[in-house]
């Protein structure tokens, strides 16, 4: 009799393929298999196999959830809207809202082909005339994202943007106070400030929430040994990760998306380095790239950079929580409970407050 395959942390995959047989007939064919895809730090994401077919499952993290964060059937709610825009998403196949199967909310999707650049030297390899042009390409994608009509798209419904910036942070200070067990003086003056600064919002787009490099999988135009030297062939394949996603103010996209590259690197890799890669556009060309491509001026950017800093810091202090809990998967969780205050000072540092 062969080998039954191993369940990974979070999965029951005997009564995944019973599930999925049910709801899915003839969907999978041979004996299941799943992988845990390391370096998310967030939301548990598996890729499936039954040796011919691929999928990808996603479901919230062990342990220390908090309230309304982790929301699988928002990811999969605005993906399935989204299937035939100009933002590319995977294919939806399933959602389970339930706890019956794999103890909490999970979905499926179809397996996108495709290279999440997280590390510097994978990029750099490029050529610094591919990196520029996928930096720039990356905003476009944000451009067409935040270009649609949320009506359109079934979407309308999916968020309140007046009194946006005020929820989020409400929010996040929430989000931060169930989550930490020392003190963070620097994150709460970050806090403050914000809420002392806070702009008036520009009209509403659909906003992913999380918007950064490795966040989209870029297609491998390498796959046929003859590259692509105007970087025409690295496509970007799909968007991911829209647990964040709402209607509200798409500066916000904009901001995480500069802060992200303003602190590329920093905590020996805890973020993501990819965008130091020689060629990547720097903060101020994306910025100005953006306000090009969508007629939206990037307003006070300085604040809604400190907002991506403040949002990050009470990320990592989650997922620092859970790390001391024990309830955090895969390798690297060990340094983010340095990343709370380094991000706190970066944001201070962008409002011109030390």
């Amino acid at each position: 009799m062969p080998e039954s395959p191993a369940d990974p942390p979070g999965l029951d995959l005997a009564l995944l393929r019973a599930h999925l047989d049910r709801e899915l007939p003839g969907l999978v064919q041979g004996p299941l298999r799943a992988d845990l895809i390391e370096g998310g730090r967030s939301n548990l994401t598996y890729v499936l196999t039954d040796g011919t077919g691929r999928w990808v499952l996603r479901r919230p993290p062990l342990g220390h959830v908090l309230a309304t964060a982790h929301d699988m059937g928002r990811e999969y709610r605005v993906m399935t809207a989204l299937r035939d825009t100009e933002v590319p998403v995977p294919r939806t196949l399933l959602l389970d809202p339930g706890a019956d199967v794999l103890g909490a909310p999970w979905y499926l999707m179809e397996f996108v082909p495709g290279i999440s650049h997280r590390d510097v030297a994978p990029l750099a390899a490029l050529g610094e005339q591919r990196v520029r042009a996928l930096g720039l390409r990356l905003v476009d994608t944000l451009a067409a994202l935040h270009r649609i009509d949320p009506s359109a798209v079934g979407l309308a419904d999916f968020g309140r943007p007046d009194g946006y910036l005020e929820r989020q942070l409400r929010r996040w200070s929430t989000q931060l106070a169930g989550s930490r067990n020392r003190d963070l003086p620097e994150v709460e003056r970050l806090h403050a400030l914000l809420a002392a600064r806070r702009p008036v919002s520009p009209a509403p787009a659909l906003v992913h929430g999380d918007y950064r490099l490795d966040n989209v999988l870029v297609g491998d135009s390498d796959s046929d040994g003859e590259g692509d030297s105007d970087g025409e062939g690295d496509a970007i394949t799909a968007v991911l990760d829209w647990e964040m996603s709402t209607l509200g103010d798409p500066l916000t996209d904009v901001g995480l998306l500069v802060m992200y590259t303003e602190v590329a690197g920093v905590g020996g890799g805890i973020i993501p380095s990819a965008a130091t890669a020689p060629g990547f556009p720097k903060p101020d060309e994306l910025a100005a790239y953006y306000a090009e491509s969508t007629g939206r001026q990037a307003g006070d950017l300085g604040w809604y950079v400190a907002f991506a800093s403040f949002k990050l810091a009470v990320v990592a202090e989650g997922i620092h929580y859970r790390y001391q809990q024990g309830r955090t998967l895969g390798a690297g969780f060990e340094r983010a409970g340095e990343m709370a205050p380094i991000l706190a000072r970066h944001g201070l540092s962008t409002l011109k407050e030390h």
